[in-house]
This record gives C-alpha cells, structure tokens and sequence, in this order.
C-alpha cells in the first residue's frame, strides 16, 4: 500500500529533504514531497552540506527543490510530519477549517530516542546527528506504515 508523505522544516534545504530522501532510499513505493513553513529558498536545490552529509550515508538529495508549505497540501497529502513544534504550529495555522488530516512531529517515529525535534543544523551544525535522529525517525515511520 503507497501512502502520500509530506515532510516540513522550516526553509526546506536541511531537515525536510533530508527526511524525504531518507525516507524514499528505504520505502521508494511512497509518494512523497518536502516543503519549508517559509518560502526564503524556495526553488534551490537542499543545503550543500546537507547534501554531502547525506551522500555520504547512501542517499542523493539533488533532485530536490524546496518548495513553501501551502493549505492545499492538506489535500495532496495522507500525513504530515514537522521536524519541531514551531514547524507544526505554522503547519496547523494554515488547516483548512473541517480538514483532518494528521499532522505529527516526525521525531514521534524515532522510537529508541526520546528527542522531542529534529534540531536545526543550518543552525546547530551538527548534520550528522540530525541526519542519525531522522533515519531512526524514518526507519519507524516506515515500518508503522507497513503493519
């Protein structure tokens, strides 16, 4: 069964294409997209040392353009996943009055952990430890998915 996953940070060059590569290497049947809750880059290729951080684990992020989250996304996706609190607040302050569908933190998959986010590393600059938080994060989101 494919599912249709929308993964979102904040800019949309680290975390979220980060997650949807991450996640597309391991479960390629989903449908899925990133997006960002601003729209600063929208139209640029992920961060390059996102991107390397990435390769070096096994997954290219190169095809990916970030894009800025919108309301019809409600609509064009089966679940949504916010790398922290700020992200699904900004995420929720756009839902379509009477729509349903879940919003969750993505870190709420990453059972061996008891992070509450994924860090920012265009902040933090910590690429790798936001990149091991998000495989674990999406190892569990897929295999929730496959039950």
């Amino acid at each position: 069964m494919s599912h249709r996953i929308l993964f979102v940070c904040l800019g949309n060059i680290c975390r979220s294409p980060a997650a949807e590569g991450a996640f597309r290497a391991r479960a390629p049947h989903h449908a899925t997209d990133s997006a960002g809750t601003m729209g600063w880059h929208a139209g640029n290729p992920p961060y390059g040392p996102m991107q390397a951080a990435a390769k070096a684990r096994g997954f290219d992020l190169s095809d990916l353009r970030a894009r800025q989250f919108t309301a019809a996304d409600f609509e064009r996706f089966e679940l949504i996943l916010g790398m922290d609190a700020n992200n699904i607040a900004d995420i929720e302050g756009l839902r379509p009055a009477g729509n349903d569908t879940p919003v969750r933190l993505l870190t709420d998959f990453a059972t061996d952990t008891q992070a509450d986010c994924v860090p920012d590393p265009y902040y933090t600059r910590d690429f790798d430890g936001a990149l091991d938080l998000i495989e674990t994060a999406v190892d569990g989101l897929a295999a929730h998915l496959e039950r």
